[in-house]
């Protein structure tokens, strides 16, 4: 199936198809709308016919050199040598390369950028762009370097100069980095690729960059919300919690929709739980402080961890709403100065504006990372809980089978999770508030865009392996007194949870082994989505 562009319609789900591998291992296509074509062609024309000429008015970037130097004309005769060093004047990124998944979804969103036709780009630079990109070709990007205005300039020059065989530049083909100019020639794509007036402002002069990173990020955080609110009903499980906090009245009087949407979801999971009663708790669990036949105390109420679950859970689901809605408007948006615009007359107008400026996705990243930071971080004192038997009503101390003292249990996850969360809270600091005037001043405020989107990414992934870390732990505890507590089963969801993870990871029921192994099988048990999908057949669809 290949991802038609028109710069109207283009939803996140179908830049994910773009720019990841499906099980399959395939990427979607993507294309220009027939539509979106003919609009580029004719505006392009005549823009060429009226415009490009030495007597045609200063127009930035089209016949004038950028930033202080705007009143400058550039001749025509001078415009392919001023293009290319346009490109070149602003390659000057530096860190490790983006991952194929945001370089990806950086030239799907340029290209649907133009297709707007505010930009005024050739034709055959959008088709050059997609050729690439169909072609499994990944320029070289450099993480760091980009302010978030005037758009990500630093990463999107060097992606340029690789979708055009600049001699300096580098790409990924078929696994292997190598000169941009050889991997285009083993894709079948010309060597090199001539730009005209405009097209290099067209490529770097937006903040798309950023905007890649919004999209992967946004997304990811969607699907680890559903299994954060599957791994609150599995420790609740293993906890032998109180369900009334989770009743529908309760949440009604508070009526936050993303709260209420947690709660929902965990009576969903385990509503019909057997094992979250009081008469679980009666029996004795390995390292409980009692008595065989002694009564358990009242429970009563649950500690904020279990019984606030929906309270922390649910104002990431409203924050994620908001989100949605930034990154939806960004996605088909157009994002680089001049624009061209329709006079209305039969011709078109250029107005310079400041779409460049990434605030709008700046403030989104930091709020998504405010918000999965705090994920994680109940996650852990969730999954703290469960290897201390004084907080987990009696669950083997570590989760522990096998010799204690030879062996250690599961506490050295719990660790490596609190790392994670110490790192998370130190990136949550907002990076949108900065700002630092560059080029002589004529960028006298800027968004830092770029890094907060990468910062939140880094955040969401760092949670979803807390998430994954909580469902491992969990399953772990569940399968330990599973015969000692067969009278009182598990509720439907947290049942086909628990399968779906064993059909993957055995229980360590025989003492240590090496706990790496399945930590990753159950982050890429979150990643694949199986756990969520084993859950939503069994007690319908999660929201």
């Amino acid at each position: 199936m290949t991802v038609k562009l028109d710069g109207r319609t283009l939803k996140a789900a179908k830049v994910m198809s773009v720019s990841r591998r499906s099980a399959a291992g395939r990427y979607e296509k993507a294309a220009l709308s027939e539509g979106a074509r003919a609009k580029l062609v004719a505006t392009r024309q005549w823009l060429d016919t009226n415009f490009m000429n030495d007597e045609a008015p200063l127009m930035y970037s089209f016949n004038t050199g950028v930033g202080l130097f705007k009143d400058q004309r550039v001749l025509m005769k001078d415009m392919v040598e001023y293009q290319t060093k346009t490109v070149y004047a602003h390659a000057t990124g530096v860190g490790e390369p983006f991952d194929e998944d945001v370089t990806r979804a950086t030239m799907l969103l340029r290209a649907n950028a133009f297709a707007s036709n505010y930009s005024g780009p050739r034709v055959e630079l959008v088709d050059r762009l997609l050729d690439c990109l169909n072609a499994g070709l990944h320029p070289v990007i450099p993480q760091k370097g980009s302010v978030g205005a005037s758009g990500d300039l630093a990463p999107l020059a060097h992606m340029s100069g690789a979708i055009c065989g600049f001699a300096e530049a580098e790409m990924f083909y078929k696994g292997k980095r190598m000169p941009a100019r050889d991997a285009l020639v083993k894709a079948g794509l010309s060597a090199t690729f001539d730009l005209g007036a405009k097209d290099a402002s067209c490529l770097i002069n937006g903040s798309t960059v950023s905007l890649a990173l919004g999209v992967l990020a946004q997304e990811d955080a969607k699907r680890i919300l559903k299994h954060s609110d599957i791994a609150l009903a599995l420790t609740l499980e293993c906890l032998r919690g109180e369900l009334a906090a989770f009743q529908d009245r309760v949440h009604a009087a508070r009526p936050h929709p993303g709260q209420a949407a947690s709660a929902r979801n965990l009576l969903r999971l385990i509503g019909d739980s057997k094992r979250c009663s009081e008469a679980a708790r009666q029996t004795v669990y390995p390292d409980e402080a009692r008595a065989p036949g002694t009564p358990a105390p009242p429970r009563v109420q649950d500690v904020y961890s279990l019984r606030c679950g929906p309270q922390v859970h649910g104002p990431v689901r409203d924050a994620l709403e908001y989100i949605n809605k930034i990154i939806g408007t960004e996605i088909n948006s157009a994002t680089d100065n001049p624009l061209v615009f329709d006079n209305g007359r039969g011709g078109y107008e250029i107005i310079s504006g400041g779409h460049f400026h990434g605030q709008y996705v700046a403030q989104a990243m930091d709020l998504l990372g405010m918000s999965m930071a705090d994920l994680g971080s109940i996650s852990e004192r969730r999954l703290a809980r469960l290897i201390d038997p004084t907080m987990s009503y009696g669950l083997p101390r570590n989760l522990l089978a096998g010799k204690r003292g030879l062996n250690t249990g599961f506490a050295t996850v719990q660790c490596s999770m609190s790392a994670l969360v110490m790192e998370n809270r130190t990136l949550s600091m907002p990076g949108s508030v900065d700002s630092i005037p560059g080029k002589s001043n004529a960028e006298d405020h800027v968004s830092n865009s770029t890094w907060c989107g990468r910062k939140a990414r880094t955040i969401v992934a760092n949670t979803e392996a807390i998430v994954a870390g909580e469902i491992l732990m969990t399953t772990q505890a569940l399968s330990l007194v599973a015969d000692l507590a067969k009278d009182h089963p598990l509720g439907s969801g947290s049942r086909a949870a628990l399968e779906a993870v064993r059909k993957v990871i055995e229980p360590a029921l025989s003492g240590d082994r090496w706990y790496g192994i399945e930590m990753q099988q159950a982050l890429d048990l979150v990643r694949s989505n199986a756990i969520v999908e084993a859950v939503e057949s069994a007690v319908g669809r999660l929201e």
